[in-house]
């Protein structure tokens, strides 16, 4: 395997904590760009792997740092606006941005980091994630998209936010309780990319629809994390108005736990068409197999757990 210099963008959030040390095992440099490189020290545990602080929306801190990569790796999104962070701009400005900064540098590669269903529905999140794709594809780039349904594993925003809210209140009142998702693991999507980034002559110019073997209902996954936990709660299915109402008040709480922006994406079900994995000879694991260990330990236990099942003998 030809090991490559690759920056990522968003290299330390959720799924970036399990993609990095996957490449770096695979003997690739890798350079992660942060905000605060100070608060992402864990993120530099491995080899191969250095932090640089830096303003990704820069034009000129991204061309200084993707000089002589070999590939770029851009995982920044948001489901949620806050301030000057809206989707238009972490999603298409940065993008564009992104693709400027390849071509002035002479990068080739960029893999891309979407949404199941970008460009469709109502929501702002999967219209400005498929606006993103549009200048993917338009460019003259070798580009791969990556197009991951809900994703589960540990510390995720599936999983672990639904057990927090069960702890809170004997009921539930679930909007959108029938919106369907196939959860896809994060471990497997990481997995994908680092089998695009190995092979980009059957990867580039690409889109993956990362997906699980298993479609759930939203009330399903949340009534099977009730069940796992043993748990007397009341999960209450919202009609569409009150489901509305919720999010519009929900969104000025701390931390928008729902917003009407969320509301509209679950009206678009979370199901792929054309299976990525498979294409990719990854076989899916399975929120069902996972509940049991994503619930019964601490995060930072299965993370753990996790980095030494991946180390090589």
């Amino acid at each position: 395997m030809n090991t490559q210099r690759i920056v990522i963008l968003g290299g330390t959030g959720f799924v970036g904590n399990t993609l990095v040390p996957r490449l770096s095992a695979d003997g690739h440099a890798l350079l992660l760009l942060s905000r605060n490189r100070q608060a992402q020290r864990h993120a530099t545990v491995g080899r191969n792997v250095t932090v640089a602080t830096a303003d990704v929306h820069d034009p000129a801190v991204l061309r200084r740092h993707f000089a002589g990569a070999d590939a770029v790796i851009n995982l920044v999104g948001i489901l949620n606006e806050k301030g000057r962070n809206t989707f238009e701009r972490v999603h298409v400005e940065l993008t564009r941005k992104v693709i400027e900064a390849c071509r002035d540098t002479g990068v080739d590669r960029l893999h891309q980091m979407s949404s199941l269903k970008a460009g469709k529905g109502e929501s702002k999140y999967l219209t400005t994630r498929g606006e993103a794709e549009a200048l993917v594809r338009a460019s003259t780039l070798d580009w791969t998209i990556y197009e991951p349904s809900t994703l589960f594993g540990p510390g995720d925003g599936l999983v672990t936010r639904f057990d927090a809210l069960l702890r809170m209140a004997p009921a539930m009142p679930l909007p959108r309780p029938d919106s369907k998702m196939a959860p896809v693991y994060v471990g497997d999507v990481a997995e994908a990319i680092a089998r695009c980034v190995a092979n980009p002559l059957v990867s580039a110019l690409q889109t993956f629809e990362l997906y699980g073997r298993e479609v759930w209902t939203l009330i399903g996954i949340v009534r099977a994390i009730r069940d796992a936990r043993s748990r007397r709660r009341l999960v209450l299915p919202m009609p569409d108005a009150l489901g509305r109402l919720q999010a519009a008040v929900a969104q000025f709480v701390p931390g928008k736990p729902f917003t009407p922006d969320n509301f509209l994406s679950l009206r678009t079900d979370s199901v792929g068409t054309v299976d990525g994995l498979a294409r990719l000879g990854i076989v899916p694991q399975s929120l069902s197999a996972w509940l049991p260990r994503l619930l019964s330990q601490p995060v930072r236990q299965r993370r753990l757990d996790e980095a030494r099942s991946r180390r090589r003998p």
